[in-house]
């Protein structure tokens, strides 16, 4: 399953509201059907912390560290892939 960020969220990803529930409605589903997620990130510029936190996080506390190798980040800029590293490394350490 792809998952079309900017279609949501627009070029800066900030809304944590969006991230919960983008990760309830869709990629929680996806995963509990044994897929594969990949998140686009096309189009987006920037994005928050707190926004790929509330994203991913609860991701990596219930399924495991083993859930990065399910999701996939997809044309990430720089700037997003830094914060997206710098969440899941916080998780993995946090475990």
């Amino acid at each position: 399953m792809t998952i079309n960020l900017y279609k949501t969220i627009g070029s800066f990803a900030e809304n944590k509201d969006i991230a919960k529930q983008l990760r309830v409605e869709e990629i929680v589903p996806a995963l509990d059907r044994g897929e594969e997620v990949t998140l686009d990130f096309t189009q987006v510029e920037s994005t928050t912390q707190s926004f790929v936190h509330a994203l991913i996080s609860e991701l990596i506390r219930d399924y495991g560290n083993e859930v990065l190798e399910r999701i996939h980040f997809k044309n990430c800029n720089e700037t997003v892939k830094k914060i997206i590293e710098i969440v899941a490394d916080y998780m993995q350490q946090s475990d």
